[in-house]
């Protein structure tokens, strides 16, 4: 059985806000110091990169987390 929810260390993140009328992604960097615990349910998780996690945000915006975790790692819970 597969797990609903995944923890992982985040930190700083971005907020996809769209696109506007030139068809170009509107983004909001938000910068943090430090990394925190999460819990994340998996299905709002997009995709994984080696840098970012993407995932739904509220409104119908999307978010890209940094995390702290290395990406063999989360793949490893994801799969």
């Amino acid at each position: 059985m597969k797990p609903e929810f995944i923890e992982l260390t985040l930190g700083s993140y971005i907020i996809s806000h769209g696109y506007n009328s030139k068809n170009k992604e509107m983004m909001e960097p938000i910068v943090s110091d430090t990394f925190s615990k999460k819990i994340i349910p998996i299905s709002r998780i997009k995709s994984v990169s080696e840098k970012y996690i993407l995932t739904d945000y509220v409104d119908g915006r999307w978010i890209y987390w940094e995390y702290q975790e290395d990406y063999k790692t989360i793949k490893k819970l994801l799969l």
